[in-house]
């Protein structure tokens, strides 16, 4: 870095350098890309992604380039994008404005505000049980560090160039996933000279578990449908029960190792296998648990669970449906190919390759994003942390 600090740095109420837009935009000038609701912000710093509808109010809440919006509703989700466009908003979305960009780089204070020290201040002074929502006042409230311009833009520069490798990263895990899905379904197709069987023939168990009354802070894991990464269980985004629940309320869907949670509700179609590390374990109803009578179709019997077999069958058993969900009956009449054991054996050992360079957490590109976005996170609060000026 080729800047220097010797003082320490003036930090001043978010208020004092930024303000909430008030200016109002017709609903006219609005399109999908260009309206932010709190749904197309994605969560964990991620952006956002075009809108599926538009309001039907006449007049939103305008955005000039260079915003910072943030999502107020349930803040732990961490939602927050620097707009590169004008367009307009709700009030589920604080729309943060620099008042003067000679003393304050939007892009310098949307790292600043995508901070894991911003987004805990944030978190801690929400409100509400199930939808907790940030107030407004103490988000203006928030200290930032107010450096020279030409520190702001050195940290800036600095940060962009992490922030294009991990998106570069991003862009070629897309297309491996692209690929991926091809060969899977390629290999997964099958003529009439090969068995089928439904999932009920191949399986021990196709159950589902039960909400508790309550959560604990630790105790027994308890896995929902946010606990997935990918195909794998987040143990940082676990939820607790007491032993007691455990073993007496929720004692009917106590999850085994090697069974697969497949979700019925909601989004449906989402997989995971459970693994040793997070038992012991339970689950509610929105996942099935389905425990295979043979360890060596489980693979396969996951790979199947994700092809277009399963994707059809899904959108057959839904159509017409307000709510998305399958019943346990429906999953157990999933009909699909059953080649013989050595031929689901080749076929698992090719897509297992290409799942670990797309979905597996600790080899291929999923690994190399987590990394470049760790040392991201590390480099963003060492050159955000100043030594408070004194006067």
């Amino acid at each position: 870095m080729s800047f220097e600090i010797r003082d320490g740095v003036e930090y001043v109420k978010l208020s004092d350098i930024a303000s909430y837009s008030k200016t109002r935009i017709s609903i006219d000038k609005l399109n999908k890309n260009n309206y932010i609701s709190v749904e197309n912000l994605l969560p964990d710093k991620a952006g956002k992604i075009n809108a599926i509808s538009l309001p039907k109010e006449y007049n939103c809440i305008y955005y000039p380039v260079g915003t910072v919006l943030i999502g107020n509703i349930r803040p732990y989700l961490r939602k927050i994008w620097l707009s590169d466009c004008e367009g307009g908003t709700n009030s589920d979305v604080l729309p943060v404005v620099v008042n003067d960009k000679n003393k304050m780089l939007p892009e310098f204070l949307y790292y600043v505000l995508s901070s894991e020290k911003f987004f805990r201040y944030d978190i801690q002074n929400s409100r509400g049980g199930k939808m907790p929502r940030g107030d407004k006042t103490a988000v203006m409230n928030f200290s930032v560090p107010v450096p020279s311009l030409e520190v702001q833009k050195e940290i800036v520069r600095v940060l962009d160039m992490f922030t294009e490798c991990t998106e570069l990263l991003s862009k070629e895990l897309e297309l491996r996933k692209k690929q991926y899905k091809y060969y899977r379904n390629k290999l997964l197709t099958f003529g009439d000279d090969v068995d089928y069987k439904t999932l009920k023939e191949v399986c021990e168990v196709i159950t589902k578990g039960t909400t508790p009354k309550l959560y604990e802070k630790s105790g027994i894991s308890f896995i929902k449908t946010e606990s997935f990464n990918g195909r794998y269980i987040d143990k940082s985004k676990l939820f607790f029960v007491s032993p007691e629940t455990h073993n007496n309320f929720l004692k009917r869907s106590v999850l085994k190792e090697k069974d697969i949670l497949f979700s019925i509700a909601g989004t449906i179609g989402k997989t995971a296998i459970v693994t040793k590390d997070v038992l012991p374990a339970n689950t509610n109803q929105a996942l099935a648990i389905i425990r295979l009578k043979s360890e060596e179709n489980l693979k396969y019997i996951l790979y199947i669970l994700e092809s277009k077999y399963m994707q059809d069958y899904m959108r057959m058993c839904i159509k017409g449906s307000a709510q998305p969900n399958l019943n346990l009956t429906q999953l157990s009449d999933f009909k699909f190919p059953y080649p013989p054991i050595e031929e689901q054996e080749r076929i698992v050992k090719i897509l297992d390759n290409f799942d670990t360079l797309c979905n597996d957490l600790t080899h291929g590109i999923p690994a190399e994003i987590a990394l470049r976005k760790k040392q991201y996170e590390y480099y963003r609060d060492k050159l955000l942390t100043f030594k408070i000026k004194k006067f």
